[in-house]
């Protein structure tokens, strides 16, 4: 990944995606929903009695999913790792591949996840604590580690090639995405399968997040709780989901006749050296990875037409993402936060964000943010409100920031 003061690499194309999240299987149901800016948040039985007892879940039951995958996968699989063998087989599909046919030992597989199987853990020690040792599954770790969506991911599809699954919180899927790219830039893959999976909806993580006064407490009205830069907002909803980019060379997409979706042709990454968990007031280091995935770009700031926010309906971060914006983007390009709609899937989050920004590019289009009927003074950016905004995006930038002070900016542009 790239700092503030990275050359100018070669795009790489985007030609594949697969999504699963709140609104369900496949590209198609997430696209609708976040452009009909509705939240998908709903009271959720797995929260009852707590503080926070609603969240955007994936609508599918474990065996639901098992049937999906494929029972003879699934059993030995957790909730994130289902959520990626799924996304993945949707890129990979979209994108013309036949994993039968392909050189496996020449395909990555970058798979971030932030907490792994988090519900599958209080599950365990439950049973821990009732049954007594021998009630615990043999395939707990499976199901519990957090690499594994990257591991089933290239088991699925026969991915022989590096196999990477970080965690920067938060900036998980697109760190992963950025990874991806590099692996692609130095030769070491000519295929990468790059996202994020995340299922963190437990009892345990609601709780602490809660604990934290990050959670939006709009109980009596969840689908109205994520509400990105408005004045009103009070934190974010829990949510789970996947996403997976095929990322290839532009000159082997090109070569094959693919038809990209987007190119992706810079990344920035840094680190705030700050604190754990607040970003610093003036967002020196979101700045810098900005700044790094443009000029990595070639693009001037001013050419950015749209900003794809990491938007979280929290005070400290939606004001400072704002000003950053305001700052380094002078020329006003349309703000869309799809958290609004689909909550805040945590790792998975970023490669979700790349997939819509990439679909943006497509499509020509941005979509709302949901429930923001009032801006706050302080989120001074042209947030695109209440219904899709027909825009020929040329130039988008993708923004995902983590605790522990992680910056990550994805840069894509037009074919």
């Amino acid at each position: 990944m790239s700092g503030p003061t990275s050359p100018v690499r070669p795009p790489v194309a985007v030609t594949g995606l697969g999504l699963v999240t709140s609104a369900g299987l496949g590209v198609d149901a997430t696209w609708a929903a976040v452009c009909a800016g509705r939240s998908l948040a709903a009271p959720d039985p797995v929260l009852a009695d707590l503080p926070v007892d609603f969240s955007c879940r994936v609508p599918f039951t474990e065996r639901e999913l098992g049937q999906h995958v494929g029972p003879r996968k699934a059993w030995r699989m957790g909730r994130p790792a289902k959520f990626a063998v799924l996304a993945a087989r949707e890129a990979v599909a979209d994108a013309g591949w036949d994993p039968a046919s392909w050189d496996g030992a020449r395909v990555a597989t970058v798979i971030g996840c932030s907490f792994g199987g988090a519900e599958k853990w209080e599950e365990q020690q439950q049973l821990l604590t009732e049954g007594g040792p021998e009630a615990v599954s043999a395939l707990a770790i499976p199901m519990i580690i957090p690499n594994l969506p990257a591991g089933e991911v290239a088991i699925d599809l026969g991915a022989r090639g590096t196999s990477i699954a970080p965690a920067t919180a938060c900036a998980s899927g697109a760190t992963a995405i950025a990874l991806a790219r590099d692996l692609l830039a130095t030769g070491l893959c000519d295929i990468a399968i790059a996202g994020g999976a995340e299922a963190a909806t437990g009892r345990m993580t609601a709780t602490a997040f809660w604990s934290m006064g990050t959670l939006s407490q709009r109980t009596m009205a969840p689908d109205e709780a994520s509400r990105p830069f408005a004045a009103d907002r009070d934190g974010f909803v829990l949510a789970e989901g996947a996403a997976v980019l095929v990322l290839e060379r532009a000159a082997d997409a090109a070569a094959r006749g693919a038809r990209p979706y987007a190119l992706l042709a810079g990344c920035g990454s840094t680190s705030d050296a700050h604190h754990p968990t607040a970003p610093p007031e003036d967002a020196h280091g979101a700045e810098a990875a900005l700044r790094a995935a443009l000029a990595e770009a070639g693009v001037h700031p001013d050419d950015v037409d749209h900003v794809n926010a990491h938007g979280t309906s929290t005070a400290l971060n939606d004001a400072t993402e704002s000003a950053l914006i305001g700052r380094v983007l002078s020329q006003r390009p349309s703000v869309t936060a799809p958290k609004g709609v689909l909550g805040h899937s945590l790792g998975a989050a970023g490669a979700i964000e790349a997939a819509l920004t990439a679909l943006s590019l497509r499509h020509g289009c941005v979509p709302p943010i949901a429930n923001l009927l009032v801006p706050a003074p302080e989120c001074d950016i042209d947030c695109v409100t209440k219904q899709p905004r027909r825009q020929n995006v040329a130039v988008a930038v993708s923004h995902s920031f983590g605790f522990g002070g992680h910056n990550v900016v994805l840069a894509l542009t037009r074919p």
